[in-house]
């Protein structure tokens, strides 16, 4: 797939109508970032601001997530890109069901194969779970990295829920470090970015 091609599947990701999602959306939430990224951030869905505005992590937890990533050197703009598992908002922020999700699979496969990342970075549990293991523990496990079909997967708190619960802030700025050393060592092309 080349670049033209991936501006297709934007295209056509946009006139979606594979679930009942399409029916209350205003926007499709396709991604944003540098499409050669090395780093691929995948959240689980598009909440009421990123819905409205067509562009994922823009509310609070967009703005947290932009001071977390800037950093340590990295950027929507320059070195990374972000996803989601399902591109249009579920009502009221709930979860994506399994069957949306199931839905939606096919658009961030070909995210994940055109982008060809070495680090997939899931943001929350519902993203960690689908891409990392169904009994992933993000209390627990995040913050460690888990090689699969040989890209190097991390989950992190969601910005929403460090919003929610301020006391995880330090342990995922910790993540955040982890992941900047990572890629250090193995992202020969990503170059970090400090203002």
């Amino acid at each position: 797939m080349n670049e033209s091609e991936f501006r297709a599947l934007e295209q056509s990701c946009k006139t979606c109508r594979a679930c009942g999602l399409c029916k209350t959306r205003h926007n499709v939430v396709f991604g944003i970032g540098n499409p050669a990224a090395e780093v691929l951030f995948i959240g689980e869905g598009p909440g009421e601001n990123e819905d409205l505005q067509g562009e994922p992590f823009v509310g609070r937890g967009g703005k947290l997530l932009d001071t977390m990533l800037e950093a340590v050197g990295l950027s929507r703009k320059h070195n990374i890109y972000i996803a989601n598992m399902v591109k249009c908002r579920p009502p009221q922020n709930r979860d994506p069901f399994p069957e949306e999700q199931d839905a939606c699979a096919h658009w961030l496969a070909d995210q994940i194969a055109y982008i060809h990342p070495k680090i997939i970075v899931c943001l929350g549990r519902v993203a960690a779970f689908r891409m990392i293991s169904p009994d992933f523990k993000v209390t627990k496990q995040h913050g460690q990295f888990f090689e699969k079909n040989g890209i190097l997967y991390m989950g992190m708190f969601h910005p929403a829920a460090i919003l929610r619960n301020p006391n995880q802030k330090p342990e995922a700025f910790a993540d955040f470090l982890k992941l900047r050393d990572k890629i250090e060592e193995i992202c020969d092309k990503t170059t970090l970015v400090f203002d």
